[in-house]
């Protein structure tokens, strides 16, 4: 088993010491360390280098970085490391921050833990974890005559078929890695899925991809 080693990063005390009572209620997950700023949490991954950090969005006092701005830095500070968004806002402007900053997953505070534990060991794999109840507010309604995939985004299907990662898919489609994640949060919607394989499974099953 693949113990998973996490950082968390929210400035209330009380917030990590639940988060990591319930996190490390599950076997393959341990809390490596915690940062109460943004930018504690940038020089604790640095440090520490964790598989995935646990940001909040908005940290207290107007002085510091936000989650957004910790994420970015990130990726140049840390690039080992996945973040996930934990947060209690789930506005569309928030969410397309944080992915286009490089978020690998965006869990709402209030939701279930199994979806920030999907998050989590999604994020660590390489897969976008995205609460269900935000996919709608980050693609918005679609007329049922526009659920079904577009070539680009069962193009996306089949290279996700064949194992390719976000950063794999970019370079072979020549797109951005945020360009991606949009793609594969709408083909989830689509297909009414939450994650790689069942997105796989389902375009086979309604006969878009043929594996065979």
């Amino acid at each position: 088993m693949t113990v998973l080693r996490l950082l968390l990063a929210d400035d209330h005390t009380v917030v990590r010491a639940g988060l990591r009572a319930l996190l490390e209620g599950e076997a393959d997950l341990v809390v490596a360390g915690e940062a109460g700023s943004g930018e504690e949490a940038v020089r604790l991954a640095a440090e520490l280098a964790p598989d995935v950090v646990l940001m909040d969005l908005r940290f207290a006092g107007a002085a510091g970085i936000d989650g957004v701005e910790a994420v970015r830095r990130l990726r140049a500070e840390a690039p080992g490391v996945a973040a996930v968004m934990l947060t209690s806002y789930s506005g569309r402007a928030d969410v397309v921050r944080a992915l286009e900053a490089g978020a690998r997953g965006y869990v709402l505070k209030a939701g279930p833990p199994q979806d920030l534990f999907r998050a989590v060991r999604g994020a660590a794999a390489g897969a976008l974890g995205l609460a269900p109840e935000l996919v709608g507010a980050l693609v918005g309604e679609e007329p049922d005559r526009e659920r079904e995939l577009t070539a680009r985004e069962i193009g996306v299907v089949r290279l996700l078929a064949q194992g390719h990662g976000n950063r794999g898919i970019a370079q072979t489609l020549f797109l951005s890695e945020a360009t991606v994640k949009t793609h594969l949060v709408r083909i989830y919607r689509k297909l009414g899925v939450d994650n790689r394989a069942s997105a796989v499974s389902e375009a086979v099953r309604r006969g878009v991809l043929d594996l065979s």
